[in-house]
């Protein structure tokens, strides 16, 4: 009799089935945002009142060009129309004034039509007036809080030698009476209150050699003659150097002093001082 043969069990490992789900997409943001909008006067400009025109005359073109169709498109500010372009306007048309009051215009959203005649086609954007964004306006505060630091890192490191050349620039004869502490703090509120000036001073390597002049003048060990034309030695008058037509005596002579005949004459002054 035949031996029956023994089934085999195989085991198969099941499989998970993975499914992919999409991540769901971001809301996009709208090209155009409905919202209420403020207008500034560049240069920081505060007049009572200012009128910018509304609609296009010879005197004022109000013209946007429009670079899908190639063609250059009249606008208007109708106060009872949808919308600024005039192509798009239908029947007759109320005209409105555009006028910033203490170089501000606040513009309701409701009124579209003049916020799209502002921010998109008018010619006078960018040149007259901006649109407030609080974004930018962080943005050039955190650049003016940026310079500041580095102004002020760079003024809490620096020595009084060279802190007492830079207030010279701004303050002239008067630090001579400064103390070392009172030097430093000027310093530092002069880097804090100007950051972008102080930090090119800081730069300057010019600065020392100016201040090393006229505490040099200052003291008599040179003269400056009365017509700021040269330098002369103030101990027997011999003439050191002719300052250039335009040029500040006090630049030139830091620039004299880095040529091969002035680092000798810095050496004896340096002597002095």
């Amino acid at each position: 009799m035949a031996k029956q043969a023994k089934a085999e069990t195989i085991e198969v490992a099941t499989q998970e089935v993975v499914t992919k789900v999409a991540a769901p997409k971001k809301p996009t943001k709208p090209s155009w945002e409905i919202k209420d909008r403020v207008y500034f006067l560049k240069g920081k400009k505060t007049p009572l009142t200012y009128t910018i025109p509304g609609k296009h005359t010879r005197k004022h073109a109000l013209l946007y060009f429009d670079e899908k169709s190639g063609k250059q498109r009249e606008i208007k500010y109708a106060t009872n129309q949808d919308s600024p372009l005039v192509d798009e306007q239908n029947g007759e048309c109320t005209m409105g004034h555009i006028r910033f009051d203490n170089g501000t215009l606040k513009v309701d959203k409701s009124k579209q039509n003049l916020q799209k005649l502002l921010s998109i086609y008018h010619p006078l954007k960018g040149r007259a007036y901006e649109e407030y964004s609080a974004v930018e306006e962080a943005i050039d505060e955190l650049d003016v809080l940026t310079h500041q630091v580095e102004a002020m890192t760079a003024a809490m490191s620096m020595e009084v030698d060279f802190g007492e050349a830079i207030l010279r620039v701004e303050l002239g004869s008067k630090v001579n009476d400064m103390s070392s502490k009172e030097i430093k703090r000027d310093v530092l509120l002069f880097a804090r209150q100007n950051p972008s000036l102080f930090l090119s001073l800081a730069n300057d390597e010019n600065v020392q050699l100016r201040n090393f002049g006229i505490r040099a003048t200052e003291l008599g060990i040179i003269n400056l003659s009365s017509d700021q034309r040269s330098f002369t030695w103030g101990a027997n008058g011999r003439k050191l150097m002719s300052i250039p037509f335009d040029e500040n005596p006090y630049s030139a002579f830091a620039a004299w002093l880095k040529t091969d005949e002035g680092v000798e004459v810095y050496r004896s002054i340096d002597k002095k001082l």
